[in-house]
Protein backbone atom coordinates (compact mmCIF):
# COMPACT_ATOMS: atom_id res chain seq x y z
CA UNK A 1 0.00 0.00 0.00
CA UNK A 2 1.29 3.46 -0.85
CA UNK A 3 2.58 5.34 2.20
CA UNK A 4 0.95 8.48 0.76
CA UNK A 5 -2.56 7.07 0.95
CA UNK A 6 -2.17 5.08 4.16
CA UNK A 7 -2.80 8.03 6.54
CA UNK A 8 -6.14 8.67 4.87
CA UNK A 9 -7.17 5.05 5.39
CA UNK A 10 -5.93 4.90 8.97
CA UNK A 11 -9.22 5.08 10.86
CA UNK A 12 -9.72 4.80 14.58
CA UNK A 13 -12.63 3.25 16.44
CA UNK A 14 -14.23 5.59 18.96
CA UNK A 15 -15.14 2.90 21.45
CA UNK A 16 -17.34 5.04 23.68
CA UNK A 17 -19.74 5.86 20.86
CA UNK A 18 -19.20 2.75 18.79
CA UNK A 19 -18.53 4.94 15.77
CA UNK A 20 -15.91 4.45 13.10
CA UNK A 21 -14.24 7.82 12.56
CA UNK A 22 -11.73 8.85 9.94
CA UNK A 23 -9.97 12.17 10.16
CA UNK A 24 -7.33 13.78 8.01
CA UNK A 25 -6.18 15.98 10.89
CA UNK A 26 -2.86 15.07 12.51
CA UNK A 27 -2.73 14.45 16.28
CA UNK A 28 -1.90 17.43 18.47
CA UNK A 29 1.56 18.05 19.87
CA UNK A 30 1.42 17.64 23.66
CA UNK A 31 3.65 20.27 25.28
CA UNK A 32 3.35 18.75 28.76
CA UNK A 33 4.58 15.37 27.51
CA UNK A 34 7.51 17.00 25.74
CA UNK A 35 8.50 18.93 28.86
CA UNK A 36 8.24 15.75 30.90
CA UNK A 37 10.65 14.07 28.48
CA UNK A 38 13.06 17.00 28.80
CA UNK A 39 13.05 16.63 32.59
CA UNK A 40 13.35 12.83 32.36
CA UNK A 41 16.61 13.16 30.45
CA UNK A 42 17.97 15.65 32.97
CA UNK A 43 17.03 13.32 35.80
CA UNK A 44 19.87 11.04 34.65
CA UNK A 45 22.27 13.91 35.37
CA UNK A 46 24.93 15.21 32.96
CA UNK A 47 25.19 12.81 30.00
CA UNK A 48 28.62 13.13 28.37
CA UNK A 49 29.86 10.09 26.40
CA UNK A 50 31.57 7.53 28.59
CA UNK A 51 29.48 8.26 31.69
CA UNK A 52 27.02 5.94 33.42
CA UNK A 53 24.29 8.56 32.95
CA UNK A 54 24.97 8.62 29.22
CA UNK A 55 24.47 4.87 28.98
CA UNK A 56 21.30 4.96 31.11
CA UNK A 57 19.86 7.70 28.94
CA UNK A 58 20.67 5.70 25.81
CA UNK A 59 18.67 2.76 27.16
CA UNK A 60 15.77 5.09 28.01
CA UNK A 61 15.70 6.63 24.53
CA UNK A 62 15.99 3.32 22.69
CA UNK A 63 13.29 1.66 24.77
CA UNK A 64 10.92 4.60 24.29
CA UNK A 65 11.43 4.71 20.53
CA UNK A 66 11.00 0.94 20.19
CA UNK A 67 7.46 1.31 21.54
CA UNK A 68 6.67 3.89 18.85
CA UNK A 69 8.70 3.38 15.68
CA UNK A 70 8.56 0.84 12.87
CA UNK A 71 12.32 0.31 13.11
CA UNK A 72 14.97 1.39 15.64
CA UNK A 73 18.69 1.08 14.94
CA UNK A 74 21.57 1.70 17.33
CA UNK A 75 24.43 2.89 15.13
CA UNK A 76 27.53 2.43 17.27
CA UNK A 77 30.94 3.86 16.46
CA UNK A 78 34.29 4.07 18.22
CA UNK A 79 36.11 7.27 19.09
CA UNK A 80 39.59 7.56 20.56
CA UNK A 81 39.96 10.68 22.67
CA UNK A 82 43.65 11.50 22.35
CA UNK A 83 43.36 14.46 24.73
CA UNK A 84 42.03 12.27 27.55
CA UNK A 85 43.75 9.06 26.37
CA UNK A 86 40.67 6.88 26.33
CA UNK A 87 38.53 4.96 23.87
CA UNK A 88 34.78 5.51 23.77
CA UNK A 89 31.83 3.81 22.13
CA UNK A 90 29.19 6.28 21.01
CA UNK A 91 25.74 5.58 19.60
CA UNK A 92 23.50 7.32 17.09
CA UNK A 93 19.88 6.27 17.63
CA UNK A 94 17.82 5.98 14.42
CA UNK A 95 14.02 5.50 14.39
CA UNK A 96 11.97 5.13 11.20
CA UNK A 97 8.27 5.78 10.59
CA UNK A 98 5.88 5.60 7.67
CA UNK A 99 7.13 2.88 5.36
CA UNK A 100 9.65 2.86 2.53
CA UNK A 101 10.65 5.65 0.17
CA UNK A 102 12.60 8.88 0.28
CA UNK A 103 12.72 10.06 3.88
CA UNK A 104 12.50 13.33 5.74
CA UNK A 105 14.93 13.45 8.65
CA UNK A 106 14.39 15.04 12.05
CA UNK A 107 17.50 15.12 14.22
CA UNK A 108 19.00 16.39 17.46
CA UNK A 109 21.98 15.54 19.65
CA UNK A 110 21.36 13.59 22.86
CA UNK A 111 24.77 13.89 24.54
CA UNK A 112 25.73 16.74 26.86
CA UNK A 113 28.94 18.68 27.16
CA UNK A 114 31.72 17.21 29.35
CA UNK A 115 32.90 20.66 30.50
CA UNK A 116 31.30 23.99 31.45
CA UNK A 117 33.90 26.39 30.08
CA UNK A 118 31.58 29.41 30.23
CA UNK A 119 30.45 28.91 33.82
CA UNK A 120 31.17 31.95 36.01
CA UNK A 121 32.53 29.65 38.72
CA UNK A 122 35.98 28.75 37.37
CA UNK A 123 36.30 25.93 39.91
CA UNK A 124 33.43 24.08 38.15
CA UNK A 125 34.38 24.67 34.54
CA UNK A 126 35.88 21.18 34.25
CA UNK A 127 32.58 19.52 35.25
CA UNK A 128 29.94 18.24 32.76
CA UNK A 129 26.75 20.24 32.26
CA UNK A 130 23.15 19.09 32.70
CA UNK A 131 22.16 20.27 29.22
CA UNK A 132 18.43 20.90 29.63
CA UNK A 133 18.28 23.13 26.58
CA UNK A 134 21.57 22.13 24.93
CA UNK A 135 20.68 18.54 24.20
CA UNK A 136 17.50 17.54 26.01
CA UNK A 137 15.15 20.11 24.42
CA UNK A 138 15.55 18.93 20.84
CA UNK A 139 15.30 15.29 21.86
CA UNK A 140 12.15 16.02 23.88
CA UNK A 141 10.42 17.53 20.84
CA UNK A 142 11.41 14.54 18.72
CA UNK A 143 10.15 12.01 21.27
CA UNK A 144 6.77 13.72 21.17
CA UNK A 145 6.87 13.76 17.36
CA UNK A 146 7.59 10.02 17.49
CA UNK A 147 4.45 9.54 19.57
CA UNK A 148 2.42 11.44 16.98
CA UNK A 149 3.88 9.35 14.15
CA UNK A 150 2.88 6.18 16.03
CA UNK A 151 -0.71 7.45 16.26
CA UNK A 152 -0.91 8.60 12.64
CA UNK A 153 1.84 7.67 10.18
CA UNK A 154 3.21 10.70 8.30
CA UNK A 155 2.28 10.92 4.61
CA UNK A 156 5.97 10.83 3.70
CA UNK A 157 8.41 8.49 5.51
CA UNK A 158 10.25 10.13 8.42
CA UNK A 159 13.50 9.17 10.13
CA UNK A 160 14.38 10.50 13.57
CA UNK A 161 18.12 10.51 14.28
CA UNK A 162 19.57 11.28 17.71
CA UNK A 163 23.26 12.07 17.27
CA UNK A 164 25.87 11.27 19.87
CA UNK A 165 29.11 13.15 20.51
CA UNK A 166 27.98 16.52 19.13
CA UNK A 167 29.31 18.50 22.08
CA UNK A 168 32.34 16.42 23.03
CA UNK A 169 35.16 18.58 21.70
CA UNK A 170 37.31 21.05 23.66
CA UNK A 171 37.27 24.77 22.79
CA UNK A 172 39.04 25.50 19.53
CA UNK A 173 39.02 21.90 18.21
CA UNK A 174 36.13 21.81 15.75
CA UNK A 175 37.37 18.46 14.42
CA UNK A 176 36.38 16.87 17.75
CA UNK A 177 32.76 18.06 17.64
CA UNK A 178 29.82 16.62 15.66
CA UNK A 179 31.20 13.10 16.02
CA UNK A 180 27.87 11.33 15.58
CA UNK A 181 26.65 13.36 12.62
CA UNK A 182 30.02 13.00 10.91
CA UNK A 183 29.89 9.22 11.30
CA UNK A 184 26.24 9.07 10.22
CA UNK A 185 26.92 11.17 7.12
CA UNK A 186 29.79 8.92 6.04
CA UNK A 187 27.43 5.92 6.12
CA UNK A 188 24.36 7.62 4.66
CA UNK A 189 23.02 7.50 1.11
CA UNK A 190 22.10 11.15 0.46
CA UNK A 191 19.66 10.13 -2.27
CA UNK A 192 17.54 8.43 0.41
CA UNK A 193 16.66 11.78 2.02
CA UNK A 194 14.46 14.64 0.87
CA UNK A 195 15.74 16.92 3.64
CA UNK A 196 16.85 17.10 7.28
CA UNK A 197 15.68 19.40 10.09
CA UNK A 198 18.02 19.71 13.08
CA UNK A 199 16.73 20.88 16.46
CA UNK A 200 19.29 22.27 18.89
CA UNK A 201 18.53 24.52 21.88
CA UNK A 202 14.83 24.97 21.13
CA UNK A 203 13.51 25.01 24.71
CA UNK A 204 14.61 28.49 25.81
CA UNK A 205 11.72 30.16 27.63
CA UNK A 206 12.60 33.37 25.77
CA UNK A 207 12.52 31.76 22.33
CA UNK A 208 13.63 33.40 19.09
CA UNK A 209 14.48 31.27 16.07
CA UNK A 210 16.08 32.81 13.01
CA UNK A 211 17.38 31.19 9.82
CA UNK A 212 20.90 29.91 10.48
CA UNK A 213 23.21 31.25 7.78
CA UNK A 214 24.63 27.98 6.37
CA UNK A 215 21.10 26.58 6.31
CA UNK A 216 19.85 29.67 4.45
CA UNK A 217 22.72 29.54 1.97
CA UNK A 218 22.55 25.85 1.11
CA UNK A 219 18.89 24.93 1.81
CA UNK A 220 16.89 28.13 1.11
CA UNK A 221 13.74 26.29 -0.04
CA UNK A 222 13.66 24.32 3.22
CA UNK A 223 14.10 27.53 5.23
CA UNK A 224 11.15 29.03 3.41
CA UNK A 225 9.03 25.91 3.95
CA UNK A 226 9.61 25.96 7.72
CA UNK A 227 9.32 29.69 8.35
CA UNK A 228 6.25 29.93 6.09
CA UNK A 229 4.62 27.15 8.12
CA UNK A 230 5.33 29.11 11.31
CA UNK A 231 3.88 32.27 9.79
CA UNK A 232 0.74 30.38 8.77
CA UNK A 233 0.33 29.23 12.37
CA UNK A 234 1.02 32.70 13.77
CA UNK A 235 4.12 31.52 15.65
CA UNK A 236 6.15 34.71 15.72
CA UNK A 237 9.11 33.17 17.54
CA UNK A 238 10.27 32.00 14.10
CA UNK A 239 11.79 35.33 13.06
CA UNK A 240 13.30 35.62 9.58
CA UNK A 241 15.49 38.55 10.71
CA UNK A 242 17.45 36.79 13.47
CA UNK A 243 20.47 34.94 12.09
CA UNK A 244 23.56 33.04 13.21
CA UNK A 245 26.32 31.16 11.38
CA UNK A 246 26.91 27.97 13.36
CA UNK A 247 29.02 24.83 13.17
CA UNK A 248 26.40 22.25 14.15
CA UNK A 249 25.18 18.77 13.25
CA UNK A 250 23.61 19.99 9.99
CA UNK A 251 27.04 20.75 8.51
CA UNK A 252 28.12 17.11 7.85
CA UNK A 253 24.68 16.48 6.29
CA UNK A 254 25.05 19.48 4.00
CA UNK A 255 28.56 18.36 3.07
CA UNK A 256 27.29 15.05 1.68
CA UNK A 257 24.41 16.67 -0.19
CA UNK A 258 21.43 16.36 2.17
CA UNK A 259 19.52 19.67 2.35
CA UNK A 260 19.56 20.51 6.06
CA UNK A 261 18.37 23.34 8.30
CA UNK A 262 19.45 24.07 11.87
CA UNK A 263 16.60 25.36 14.06
CA UNK A 264 18.38 26.90 17.04
CA UNK A 265 18.14 29.82 19.46
CA UNK A 266 21.78 30.59 20.14
CA UNK A 267 20.99 33.67 22.22
CA UNK A 268 20.97 31.65 25.42
CA UNK A 269 23.05 32.98 28.36
CA UNK A 270 23.28 29.61 30.21
CA UNK A 271 25.03 28.01 27.19
CA UNK A 272 27.83 25.70 28.35
CA UNK A 273 27.28 26.58 32.00
CA UNK A 274 25.75 24.76 34.96
CA UNK A 275 22.75 27.09 34.72
CA UNK A 276 21.44 25.15 31.69
CA UNK A 277 18.69 23.54 33.76
CA UNK A 278 14.99 22.73 33.12
CA UNK A 279 13.76 25.92 34.78
CA UNK A 280 15.32 27.91 31.91
CA UNK A 281 13.11 26.01 29.44
CA UNK A 282 9.38 26.07 28.82
CA UNK A 283 6.74 23.69 27.54
CA UNK A 284 5.36 26.54 25.43
CA UNK A 285 8.62 26.86 23.49
CA UNK A 286 8.75 23.12 22.84
CA UNK A 287 5.13 23.21 21.68
CA UNK A 288 5.73 26.03 19.20
CA UNK A 289 8.57 24.14 17.56
CA UNK A 290 6.54 20.93 17.58
CA UNK A 291 3.50 22.56 15.99
CA UNK A 292 5.63 23.88 13.13
CA UNK A 293 7.05 20.38 12.55
CA UNK A 294 3.53 18.92 12.54
CA UNK A 295 2.48 21.47 9.92
CA UNK A 296 5.51 20.73 7.73
CA UNK A 297 5.38 16.94 7.99
CA UNK A 298 1.65 16.28 7.87
CA UNK A 299 0.24 19.17 5.85
CA UNK A 300 3.05 19.81 3.36
CA UNK A 301 3.93 16.39 1.93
Amino acid sequence: MSTRIWPYLACVFMIAGGILACSGAPPEFDAARAMKDLVAQCDFGPRPPGSAAHDSCRVFLVERLRTLADTVIEQRFAHYDSLRSRSLTMTNIIARFGGDGKRRMLCAHWDTRPIAEHDPDSSRQHEPILGANDGASGVAVLLEMARLFSLKPPPTPVEIVLFDGEDYGPPGRLDLYLLGSQFFSRQARPADYEFAVLLDMVGDADLRLGPEEYSRRFAPELIDLIWSAAEKLGITEFDRHARYSLFDDHIPLLQVGIPAVDIIDFDYPPWHTHADTPDKCSAESLEKVGRVLVEVLYNRP
